[in-house]
């Protein structure tokens, strides 16, 4: 003998098992929550991101250090570079070259990051000292300009101005943020006599 009770889902058969029996009416609603489910946790993510970029640019406070040299940022405001992740939280860094040390090696100085989380990136602008979006710079290497931490990276807008920099500061070459290796960058550390890479323009 086997008994129903509507709106369950459950037959209760003689045996005193349970068997869940399918509910049409339930059956696509569930199905309908599962799909919303999959649309939306990619929407969620991409608003993270979307809204931590709009948080940005940010300013640093006193007590903000490097986290590749461990000098505090405030210090060098015309050099300021930074990192802003997907869940709002930013690293500040004095120049862009240990902000492409970070970025390469993002695991190594915060083990809870990693590069996917990475909403925008920020550098100062070397002429008018605005942040621009380092992914859309142009940086100019093996300058005679130094920042903080050496021989630096120096960021540009426009194409004018890095070729007019380059014949100004003595530039060796000028590098879109994708064409930058940690290679390059740790050849700054190392002196011109590393530089054989750079070539002439």
């Amino acid at each position: 003998m086997a008994a129903f009770f509507f709106g369950t889902g459950l037959n209760f058969t003689g045996t005193g098992r349970v068997r869940h029996k399918m509910v049409p009416g339930k059956t696509t609603n569930m199905i309908r929550i599962a799909m919303l489910a999959l649309v939306l946790v990619p929407v969620l993510a991409a608003t993270d991101t979307a809204a931590a970029q709009m948080k940005g640019p940010m300013q640093p406070s006193p007590e903000d250090k490097c986290p590749v040299c461990g000098m505090f940022v405030y210090k060098y405001p015309d050099w300021l570079a930074q990192i802003i992740f997907t869940d709002g939280s930013v690293r500040f860094f004095d120049g862009p070259k240990d902000l492409f040390k970070y970025y390469f090696n993002i695991r190594e100085y915060d083990p809870s990051k990693n590069g996917k989380k990475v909403a925008a990136v920020f550098v100062r602008e070397y002429y008018d000292l605005e942040f621009i979006d380092a992914r859309k710079a142009l940086f100019v290497v093996g300058s005679d300009v130094y920042g903080p931490m050496g021989h630096e990276l120096i960021p540009l807008a426009a194409l004018e101005d890095a070729n007019a920099f380059m014949k100004d500061h003595n530039g060796k070459r000028i590098l879109l943020f994708e064409k930058i290796t940690p290679q390059m960058v740790r050849t700054l550390d190392q002196g011109p006599r590393e530089w054989s890479w750079m070539g002439n323009q």
